[in-house]
């Protein structure tokens, strides 16, 4: 997971702001890991137990989207991958 997160920083050229954070959960549990940026944050969520993992990547201005599908089944070993995009922004 940590790997995918140095992948993402790098592809959308993120800035890292102090130390990224992990938490690993009593089995059956997963990992949860949070990166603050500048731009935001990265988290990640995972629930072994249900195959199931849920990645936010959240930017305060627009990027190009990464190929999650393949970073995620690179870096995962996930056999499919939903993505969901939201569009952020401030209403004036």
């Amino acid at each position: 997971m940590a790997a995918l997160f140095e992948e993402l920083i790098v592809l959308l050229d993120l800035k890292v702001v102090g130390q990224p954070q992990w938490h690993v959960f009593p089995e059956p549990g997963g990992i949860t890991g949070l990166t603050l940026l500048a731009e935001s944050h990265l988290a990640i969520h995972t629930f072994p137990e249900h195959g199931f993992a849920a990645l936010n990547v959240y930017c305060c201005r627009p990027r190009s989207r990464p190929d999650f599908e393949s970073l995620v089944a690179k870096r995962l070993g996930a056999a499919s991958c939903e993505v969901r995009e939201l569009k952020r922004g401030v209403m004036a």
